[in-house]
């Protein structure tokens, strides 16, 4: 199973059935922050919906399509981050990830997902790695930006989140551009 050490505080770890209580936790201590941007939260209403939720991720991961790991800061569980699928043929993945609002401004997403990147690119060969963020996410848009990811363009209405329709910015990084990094 994928996990990394990434500094003394920061470690991302699979997640696993054991993790669902504590993840079910931050999200709901989280949810009136992330339901802004992300449509999955409304529906997550027990811990049994984080349950299917790491079952997905497990079986995902089982299919070589991707996983989800948490993002432990100092032992804590403060978010996750992970492959939207794998598109083998075309040998490219997305990732999506979320951050507890009091971890934000330590740069712990910057280098989860730097980390993801270059696990993409170089241990699994992929040529293509895709961020898409609310335009309006600014936080969140600032990660591909400072890793040196290219905006390709605005989907308009692109996801309904919260009772209303937010466009993406999209967001790219090809293997041969993260080698000059």
């Amino acid at each position: 199973m994928f996990s990394c050490e990434l500094n003394d505080e920061v470690q991302l770890r699979m997640l696993e059935q054991r993790h669902a209580d504590e993840l079910y936790r931050l999200t709901d201590r989280n949810r009136n922050y992330l339901r802004t941007w992300l449509p999955w939260v409304d529906a997550t209403n027990s811990k049994q919906d984080t349950m299917h939720f790491i079952e997905a991720s497990l079986k995902q991961y089982a299919n070589h399509n991707g996983f989800n790991c948490g993002i432990f800061y100092r032992n804590t569980l403060v978010g996750c981050i992970g492959y939207n699928g794998i598109d083998w043929p075309n040998k490219k993945t997305a990732i999506g990830y979320w951050l507890a609002e009091p971890y934000q401004g330590k740069g712990i997403m910057t280098n989860c997902c730097k980390e993801l990147v270059r696990y993409a690119l170089e241990e699994l060969n992929l040529n293509r790695v895709e961020i898409r963020a609310g335009v309006e996410n600014y936080k969140s848009r600032a990660i591909p930006e400072r890793l040196g990811f290219k905006q390709e363009g605005i989907l308009r209405q692109a996801e309904w989140v919260n009772h209303r329709f937010i466009d993406h910015a999209v967001y790219s990084m090809l293997a041969e551009e993260w080698t000059k990094i």
